[in-house]
């Protein structure tokens, strides 16, 4: 059993296959074949009645070690804890972008911003895309201590081409969204270098 479904499903959470496919880049085919190998070693649970999957204790377990330990065989905790900074300078920008785009002041009332003011959007998008081209400098330290972090720069890169083509829940409101998939990167460095939250 390899690293990859264990800790995607780590990373996102209780999820079902299509989730889980995205976030690993493998077919729904694939990772159903691999949680069925995770269920039969008691490290992931299949909640019938919702059609998803989640991590055991021992599956957290057996995911921290299993990190840990391509972590350090890798020799990349200095390289990933540099790029961890990096990420930290840009998660507050990501989160107020999220909030701008999310509200807006009308005649200096907070309202939720019903998308009818196409320059304000376009200047928000702007900013994002400049967050994104820095983002990707951090996803390219993340991947080059440990490649399977590039799957994150995909994903972002994916979300907010989405964004740009009017699908604007791909921002902040899907699954799959550009703040799901930074939340679940977030988890991600957090797991990998053994941080608490």
């Amino acid at each position: 059993m390899n690293l990859l479904v264990l800790h995607a499903l780590r990373c996102v959470g209780t999820a079902g296959l299509t989730r889980l496919a995205a976030a690993t880049g493998l077919s729904e085919s694939d990772v159903e074949s691999e949680l069925i190998d995770l269920a039969v070693a008691g490290l992931v649970t299949h909640v019938a009645d919702f059609r998803v999957w989640a991590l055991t204790d021992d599956g957290r377990v057996a995911d921290a070690e299993r990190t840990t330990a391509e972590l350090e065989s890798a020799g990349a905790r200095p390289a990933m804890a540099t790029a961890y900074d990096g990420f930290l300078v840009l998660n507050p920008e990501l989160l107020d972008l999220c909030t701008a785009w999310q509200l807006r002041s009308v005649d200096g009332v907070v309202v939720t911003n019903d998308h009818s003011d196409r320059s304000y959007d376009d200047r928000v998008l702007g900013r994002f895309a400049d967050l994104h081209r820095r983002a990707v400098v951090v996803c390219a330290g993340l991947s080059s201590a440990l490649p399977r972090f590039d799957r994150y720069r995909v994903r972002l890169t994916e979300a907010l081409g989405r964004v740009e083509a009017g699908e604007w829940e791909f921002l902040a409101d899907d699954t799959e969204s550009y703040h799901a998939v930074w939340a679940q990167l977030h988890e991600d460095q957090l797991a990998t270098l053994g941080i608490p939250r």
